[in-house]
């Protein structure tokens, strides 16, 4: 690897290192190392990032997005980074992911994009063993009740009196790694008012976050199959809103901003 250029972008304070890797020099079939992934998202000694997104050619769209987290783990799917990549690439995108394609369009504030079906079978999500996943005969301390929804990546979600008032950041690592879940798990609270959701989650590989958009898609779609909240749902996260339309047996759609922070150039190599 040597000197190339980034974007840093953000949707909503979940923040990005995209890599163009059709506009560099990176070999074909390149794949980010880990360690690699983790030091350009390290915040003090990195970029810092909560993603780094890795852009390459595609025989199914017009890329291919590979999603790292940052501890380095490559994720499916990752919904505020899909509405960056449109708004940087332009109007019509379409993106092959890990979870799936992904397409999008622009609008002056961000993108819509079309996130695909989601998905409740027990052996999809993925759990170790069946079970209903739209009321989950599992908890954890006060987190009961549960919902799992894959939307590209695994996800459970708790409806829950209060968000603010969960300690997420000791109970959000402990189901993460749950035997439960063999894949780790994306772990999310919200509660309803007014008609809308108020969520936060804990991000697998991340930890809390400002926002994550697959996130606000499966706790949409998981309140509006429960009768919580009808489509369009208004999701308010710590960094904003993002607004989800589903209906039964479609794609989800996703509304919200993204900002374009600034560019620069690095020397990869100078990452270990």
């Amino acid at each position: 690897m040597t000197i190339g250029q980034f974007h840093k972008m953000h949707g909503l304070g979940n923040d990005f290192v995209i890599i163009d890797a059709r506009a560099s020099d990176l070999p074909d079939g390149f794949a980010m190392p880990p360690a690699k992934a983790a030091a350009i998202a390290n915040r003090h000694s990195g970029i810092g990032c909560d993603q780094l997104i890795v852009l390459k050619p595609s025989g199914k769209a017009d890329v291919r997005m590979q999603i790292y987290n940052a501890d380095g783990g490559e994720v499916e799917a990752c919904g505020n980074a899909t509405r960056c990549v449109v708004k940087l690439l332009g109007d019509g995108t379409s993106i092959e992911t890990d979870g799936g394609m992904i397409s999008g369009h622009v609008t002056d504030e961000g993108a819509i994009v079309d996130m695909g079906e989601p998905r409740f079978d027990w052996n999809v999500i993925p759990l170790t063993y069946a079970m209903d996943t739209l009321h989950m005969p599992v908890g954890w301390e006060d987190l009961q009740d549960p919902a799992a929804v894959n939307v590209g990546n695994p996800h459970v979600i708790f409806f829950v009196e209060n968000s603010d008032a969960i300690e997420l950041d000791r109970l959000g690592p402990m189901i993460e790694v749950d035997p439960l879940f063999p894949e780790r798990v994306n772990v999310n609270v919200a509660h309803v008012k007014d008609g809308d959701l108020y969520l936060r989650v804990w991000e697998r590989g991340v930890g809390l976050t400002r926002a994550c958009g697959t996130g606000a898609c499966a706790t949409a779609v998981a309140a509006i199959r429960r009768g919580l909240v009808q489509s369009p749902a208004n999701v308010h996260l710590p960094g904003g809103k993002l607004i989800l339309s589903w209906d039964e047996g479609g794609s989800i759609m996703m509304q919200g901003p993204t900002t374009y922070v600034f560019s620069g150039e690095a020397n990869w190599d100078d990452f270990a």
